[in-house]
């Protein structure tokens, strides 16, 4: 069983999921880079580790249960054991997504990777994550997802959108009720938001690097065993659901 802190992160190959295994893979975890396409993988695995970082490539299609399956086994075999897992992988689903417009197989693609492809991929790696002495899950969400701001008059909430915006509502009550089920144990899993940032998700109309993105799953993945569970955050802290 390796020594060394292990990590996957989900939809890693590019933006924010790149960043967020950069910024393990510097503090010297070794880092899953998990993603669907073998090239763009690959190609991001050999960045990483050009820069330094102990990176290895994880194909992984959070839709699919086979690969998913396949991508417990890898790591089980290459490191016996997950410290932290990233749920970073998520689609916006395109436009239109006011509640009168949005197509309902649009609603149903952008749930199956943003809210059941998270349930999928955690229910696989928690047989890993329960023999880490500090194992930690990170759901990556977004600010609007909190009801609380989206009810919030002149609160900054985006586009209405019947789709992207009610799949990290969702994210963020699965996270509550992950810590509620793993209170008792030493697992912490919490939500951050990384902010608007410039990425081909927005196509790239963002004010935030991914790099600076990256940081509050980097922190949330890092915290000591003291550290809250079934919480919000983003660098300003907590966000209210």
């Amino acid at each position: 069983m390796s020594e060394k802190k292990i990590a996957l992160v989900t939809g890693a190959n590019k933006g924010i999921g790149y960043e967020i295994a950069a910024g393990l893979g510097a503090l010297g975890w070794s880092v899953g880079v998990g993603a669907r396409s073998e090239g763009p993988r690959e190609e991001a695995v050999a960045k990483l580790r050009a820069a330094g970082a102990d990176a290895f490539g994880v194909p992984l299609d959070v839709t699919d249960d086979a690969t998913v399956t396949a991508a417990a086994g890898l790591i089980e075999e290459r490191a016996g054991r997950l410290d932290a897992l990233v749920n970073n992988a998520a689609i916006t689903g395109g436009m239109p997504q006011e509640p009168t417009r949005v197509d309902l197989d649009t609603v149903r693609t952008v749930m199956e990777t943003n809210v059941i492809g998270v349930l999928r991929v955690t229910n696989a790696m928690l047989p890993l994550l329960r023999r880490s002495a500090s194992p930690r899950i990170v759901n990556m969400s977004s600010t609007v997802g909190s009801l609380t701001r989206q009810t919030t008059p002149g609160a900054q909430t985006g586009p209405i959108s019947a789709a992207y915006s009610t799949s990290k509502t969702f994210l963020n009550a699965v996270t509550v009720q992950y810590a509620k089920e793993l209170q008792d144990t030493n697992i912490l899993i919490n939500a951050g938001c990384p902010g608007f940032c410039a990425t081909d998700l927005n196509g790239f109309r963002g004010v935030r690097t991914p790099e600076q993105g990256a940081a509050i799953a980097v922190q949330l993945a890092t915290l000591p065993d003291d550290g809250p569970t079934g919480a919000f955050f983003d660098d300003d802290g907590p966000i209210p659901w």
